[in-house]
């Protein structure tokens, strides 16, 4: 979407339907964890739930579209409808749905609702982001300079992760479980995966510069 532009009808619909799908899913993922998950006070549960980075993506863009959509005028919509912001969102979800499929899919068998609420969060959004991105995004406005703060995030978010997992001996992936690989293993992932996102992040400013608009 370009920045400060009239948002088209079409564009206003499918922002709609993708954040009301997108609050629906990690509503009804908190909910499954809470009513599954026995062991673990409801704090705890909490924050393992937010600890997950396919929650914090999938929640930044509910926010994102909800932002533009309620109140686009608003320093919460103004920052949101930045083309590098939704650009960095856009390589966080693809991330997301790209690991999840080639390396976490299969770990744990899931079936009914929770099946469906897990593949909404790690393909239906991804797919309809990135193609939210594609279609709406303004094209060839952005420089591969602004790729470099988009590492920031996954950054702290991994500090965050091996920080708190050597705490509470608790971590969101199995990669990132120094407990099991030791630290020297999970350092070389935390290399591979930092990579990824630079890498990736690139690639879509390199797409989004060769589609610019005239």
């Amino acid at each position: 979407m370009p920045d400060k532009a009239t948002i088209l009808p079409a564009q206003k619909i499918y922002m709609m339907l993708l954040a009301i799908i997108t609050w629906q899913a990690l509503a009804l993922q908190f909910y499954i964890i809470l009513q599954s998950t026995v062991g673990y006070s409801k704090i705890k549960l909490a924050t393992n739930f937010f600890s997950y980075f396919t929650v914090l993506s999938n929640l930044l863009i509910a926010l994102c579209l909800t932002s533009i959509l309620v109140s686009p005028s608003s320093r919460l919509g103004s920052f949101f409808s930045k083309t590098t912001v939704q650009s960095a969102l856009a390589l966080y979800i693809f991330i997301v749905g790209l690991v999840y499929n080639l390396v976490l899919r299969g770990i744990v068998t899931l079936t009914g609702l929770d099946w469906v609420v897990d593949n909404v969060l790690h393909v239906v959004v991804p797919v309809l982001f990135v193609i939210y991105w594609f279609v709406f995004v303004k094209k060839g406005m952005m420089k591969y300079k602004d790729g470099i703060p988009w590492i920031l995030f996954p950054v702290v978010y991994l500090v965050y992760s091996m920080i708190r997992g050597s705490i509470t001996h608790w971590y969101p992936y199995p990669f990132l479980n120094a407990d099991i690989h030791g630290y020297s293993k999970v350092a070389v992932n935390i290399l591979v995966m930092v990579a990824a996102f630079f890498v990736v992040g690139l690639l879509l400013i390199a797409v989004n510069r060769s589609m610019k608009q005239k």
